[in-house]
């Protein structure tokens, strides 16, 4: 089935009536991710789901009351459970957010809570929570509005990788040798978030443990490397991926854990390894991707939201 197919079951007939919605964001309608997921939803929910598009609703309040309305003007009520995937680098507290708010005061249950997907997007909001709750997570500075030059005085570990806060797919991430290297290059760096610095795990250079947890459950597991020797090991930029679902339990219990910790129902938990066979969390990604081969993951998805109507979400 392609992208368009997919997308065109949205079961335009019964949507105002469907308890729950698959909500998709700007800049995803197109994915083959987005298809899966559409069909996976009908197979398992069949009539009981709706694709949602952001860019099809109208907020609203009448009469003291949130309504919502399509495009032409029918009302619609809130359904009781979404799951919302949405784009990291255009979410934006004035729409996406504000989306989520009004349907969780209109009583609807997020996949994906609001506070856990805010948590996600900024990097360092996750690291203050993990360590909060004890789990291992890398060395870390990051700052407010100070100049980078007094924060490279303060002291940041050295060597350090370096990444914005609102960084995604490995943009804005390198490592960084010495301070040094940091005040030549401070003047080239973006500064409309602030940075991160990061301890660097050198036993794990270029090289992570991927695992996807759903409802409390490590559906897939998959060992990522760059693919020229550097340190990112993102696949969009080119990484390979080996599926190990199963092989490293240390870490996919970890990555449980970290996803109960920020509230999470559906996660991307990065990890580093570590000499002794322990992991370190690099970050946790609400906005979650995998290669075509970990065919687990949509069904995991549509069963989790299916155990929660049943359950009343």
């Amino acid at each position: 089935m392609t992208v368009t197919e997919a997308l065109a079951k949205d079961f335009p007939e019964c949507r105002a009536a469907a308890p729950s919605w698959l909500l998709l964001g700007g800049g995803l309608d197109q994915d083959r991710i987005t298809a899966e997921l559409v069909d996976g939803f009908e197979r398992v929910l069949g009539d009981r789901s709706a694709v949602v598009h952001t860019s099809e609703l109208v907020l609203g309040v009448s009469d003291g009351r949130l309504t919502l309305h399509d495009l032409r003007g029918t009302p619609l009520a809130a359904p009781e459970l979404a799951y919302a995937r949405l784009s990291t680098p255009r979410l934006s507290t004035d729409r996406e957010i504000t989306l989520l708010r009004h349907l969780e005061a209109m009583g609807t249950v997020l996949l994906n809570p609001i506070d856990a997907v805010l948590a996600c997007v900024n990097k360092f909001w996750h690291l203050q929570q993990l360590a909060v709750a004890g789990l291992p997570v890398p060395d870390t500075r990051s700052y407010v509005d100070a100049s980078m030059t007094d924060v490279l005085r303060a002291g940041v570990p050295e060597p350090c990788v370096v990444k914005s806060v609102r960084g995604h797919r490995g943009s804005r991430v390198f490592l960084a040798r010495d301070t040094a290297m940091l005040h030549d290059i401070q003047g080239s760096l973006n500064n409309d978030a602030p940075y991160l610095f990061q301890e660097y795990v050198r036993y794990s250079h270029g090289r992570d443990l991927r695992v996807v947890v759903v409802d409390g459950r490590a559906v897939a597991a998959q060992v990522r490397v760059a693919s020229d020797g550097g340190l990112k090991s993102n696949l969009a930029l080119g990484g390979t991926s080996t599926p190990c679902t199963g092989l490293h339990p240390a870490g996919e219990a970890l990555a449980v854990a970290a996803a109960k910790v920020l509230g999470l129902g559906v996660a991307g938990v990065d990890l580093l390894f570590e000499p002794d066979g322990s992991f370190t969390i690099c970050e946790v990604n609400a906005n979650v991707g995998w290669r075509e081969h970990l065919h687990q993951i949509v069904p995991a998805i549509a069963e989790a939201c299916d155990a929660r109507l049943r359950a009343g979400a």
